[in-house]
């Protein structure tokens, strides 16, 4: 527990302290002997309740273990009876100095109901919170399922009009001029894998490294003769998928901030491999100065969105690594797919 967490925990246990206090409180005792009485019940209702949640519950409950949870829920209640009743009758002898003694197997029963009881009644009003903040949530997230929804669909672009257009721009072009033709069919391409076969949540990685592949053909075209691409591209493990998308961002920005030298060379690598499950994406380029970085705050997708998406898609199932110094930038994405 940190933070507000930590805070919310211990006024909680301070306002059922209170509470218990002056539920219980008995005018024929004094009222430090009322606080120490439910003092001592706080100690072990607070270590049970932390003790059922954080460990009876997730090793045992959770994977349907019932019997060991029950052997162990009764001996937690039993332990803790036993142990508050002999620090009761302590309690009693060498500080109230009470006469006579009660007897010892009327408080470990008290206690046993008590400690029980209160558990009990702790843990629902947990459940009935947790409960409550679910909905809660589900329902903050499907009203914002449903507003990016409908942001998309009012950004979407009609595909057939769109590529109907495409094809009108193509059959325009004269035949003379094959560059043109070329760079608008590579174009039509890129935009049909993101229209339509995007839509998955996941998709086959062979695709995604032909998009790849696509991608920078598309992009040697547009730049200068100068610039040095090299793409490697091992096979991938047969079967794996991929969230779409993702390892073109680190390309994109290689692509916008790769140097422009008339004197030096200007590179951009890229190497795509895999080996079993894991997938590694090393992408590297040269740069005129550190100001021209890829920042975090480029354009575009962008890799802080790509590291979001990672951290959604892939939680710790994932490695981003950046090495940068004057000359040059290079960042290493692993990700295992499964």
């Amino acid at each position: 527990m940190k933070g507000r967490t930590f805070i919310d925990h211990y006024l909680f246990w301070i306002g059922m302290y209170l509470f218990w206090v002056t539920l219980f409180r008995s005018y024929t005792f004094t009222l430090s002997r009322t606080l120490t009485v439910e003092f001592c019940y706080l100690i072990f209702i607070t270590a049970d309740y932390y003790l059922l949640h954080h460990f009876l519950i997730p090793r045992y409950l959770v994977k349907k273990k019932y019997a060991l949870f029950s052997f162990a829920l009764i001996a937690l209640i039993a332990v803790s009876a036993w142990l508050r009743t002999l620090l009761a009758i302590q309690m009693n002898l060498s500080v109230f100095h009470a006469t006579p003694l009660p007897a010892f197997q009327t408080v470990l029963v008290n206690s046993v109901i008590n400690i029980s009881l209160w558990v009990l009644v702790i843990t629902v009003i947990k459940m009935f919170a947790d409960r409550t903040q679910a909905l809660r949530q589900m329902e903050s997230l499907e009203k914002e399922r449903i507003k990016n929804e409908l942001d998309y669909l009012k950004a979407q672009i009609n595909p057939h009009a769109l590529f109907n257009s495409i094809n009108t721009v193509y059959g325009h072009i004269d035949k003379t001029n094959p560059m043109a033709r070329k760079i608008l069919l590579q174009f039509s391409e890129l935009l049909r894998y993101q229209l339509y076969d995007c839509s998955a949540d996941k998709v086959d990685l062979t695709s995604e490294i032909e998009y790849i592949k696509n991608y920078v053909s598309f992009q040697r075209l547009r730049k200068e003769d100068s610039l040095t691409v090299s793409l490697q591209v091992e096979p991938p493990e047969a079967g794996l998928k991929i969230a779409p998308l993702l390892l073109v961002v680190p390309i994109e920005n290689a692509f916008k901030f790769v140097s422009s030298y008339s004197d030096k060379e200007n590179k951009i690598c890229i190497r795509l491999c895999t080996k079993g499950t894991a997938l590694h994406c090393q992408v590297s380029n040269t740069i005129e100065c550190p100001q021209a970085s890829p920042l975090e705050k480029s354009s575009g997708i962008g890799i802080a969105n790509l590291k979001r998406r990672l951290e959604l898609l892939y939680p710790g199932k994932f490695e981003y690594r950046i090495h940068a110094d004057n000359d040059f930038y290079e960042i290493n994405l692993n990700i295992d797919l499964v």
